[in-house]
């Protein structure tokens, strides 16, 4: 059974008596603006004949948001979900709240060594054997009213998020991991919390691989003040300036200010408009731009030393039936080798899983 719920008090009498956990799943929409715009919560309530209530609940409504986020914040209700980390962000920017404690499926299914990165539909079917219907992936959440078919779609999404933690907390509890997964929920709330722009975004960008060390650092200008824009602005990214479009600002070192329009006037997806404020960013050294990594290190340096690491992971991963991946990507070993000291996301149980058969491995670099 699922419920239209579009009023705010209609949602505080579902919780007048708390449960002890609700699944948790929203439907946004982030093609035209940089946070995600939240279209959709979907909350499912369980019941004692096993069938679970659904609330489909409207957060385009007038204070809406603001009747979910002591829902959100309440740390006695567990929110079971599944691979959360754009939907934190959307409660975040809409609620000013980001759901915990947290326990993600798809992270569970990971460590309980199902697979790495299992679909919800996919897992669904694994641990209940119910296959769902694919149909409403690509729909319009905004529109109002949402169809049928939208509405039993969205109400799929948490039906079976309650099945799927019994299923998967007992085979955690079997291999002694649950304070693995608390820890891995904790790091993606604490990461949805803090949601900002990366200190160095040139590294994602392959093309900054070929640039000198200066033009790098202008690169690094660019994709900052992209990223500030477009969060105050609440535009995507390639709306303000699209990525070949920074990498040739960065390159090409327009020594004027009528050069730099030149160039933006010669590119059609160009923000004309936004000259000035390019400029101004080109322009201004960052203070802390010297400490920028390499962006054509990775391609070249450390090759045969991230190989044995990858190798070290992978054995220990096989050890304790991880899949490839879950123990540690490439980019937390790289960022290992680089920074000297052992990353956030390679903290806890990791570290102690990892530390034993890395450390004569880091010690041997020297």
């Amino acid at each position: 059974m699922h419920l239209w719920i579009s009023d705010p008090a209609a949602l505080q009498a579902h919780f007048a008596h708390k449960p002890f956990r609700i699944g948790l799943d929203t439907e946004f929409i982030r093609e035209r603006t940089y946070w995600p715009q939240l279209a959709l919560v979907q909350i499912a309530l369980d019941n004692a004949d096993g069938e679970p209530t659904v609330l489909l609940i409207d957060p385009l409504v007038p204070g809406m948001n603001a009747a979910l986020a002591p829902i959100l914040a309440d740390t006695s209700i567990l929110k079971v979900m599944h691979s959360p980390s754009e939907d934190l962000v959307a409660f975040k920017h809409a609620c000013d709240a980001v759901p915990r404690p947290l326990f993600d499926t798809q992270q569970a299914a990971a460590l309980a060594g199902i697979g790495a990165g299992v679909g919800y539909q996919r897992l669904v079917e694994q641990l209940t054997g119910i296959a769902l219907a694919k149909g409403e992936t690509r729909s319009d959440w905004l529109r109002r009213p949402l169809s049928p078919a939208q509405l039993d779609y969205a109400a799929d999404d948490v039906r079976h998020l309650a099945a799927m933690h019994d299923a998967l907390d007992g085979l955690l509890a079997q291999l002694g991991r649950r304070e693995w997964l608390l820890e891995d929920a904790a790091r993606t709330v604490a990461n949805a919390e803090s949601e900002g722009p990366e200190r160095w975004p040139h590294l994602s960008l392959r093309g900054a691989q070929f640039l000198d060390t200066n033009a790098q650092r202008r690169l690094v200008r660019l994709l900052r003040w992209r990223d500030a824009y477009a969060r105050d602005n609440d535009r995507p990214r390639g709306w303000i300036l699209d990525n070949e479009l920074a990498l040739t600002i960065a390159r090409t070192t327009p020594g004027e200010r009528k050069a730099l329009q030149d160039l933006l006037d010669a590119n059609p997806k160009a923000p004309r408009k936004l000259g000035d404020a390019i400029w101004r960013a080109l322009t201004t050294p960052l203070a802390d731009e010297a400490e920028a990594p390499d962006a054509s290190v990775g391609e070249t340096r450390d090759k045969q030393r991230l190989k044995k690491l990858q190798d070290a992971v992978s054995k220990r991963s096989a050890e304790l039936g991880l899949p490839d991946g879950v123990l540690a990507s490439r980019r937390w070993l790289q960022a290992l080798l680089d920074e000297g000291r052992w990353p956030n996301a390679l903290a806890g149980w990791r570290r102690e899983a990892l530390e034993p058969a890395l450390a004569p491995l880091l010690a041997a670099q020297d």
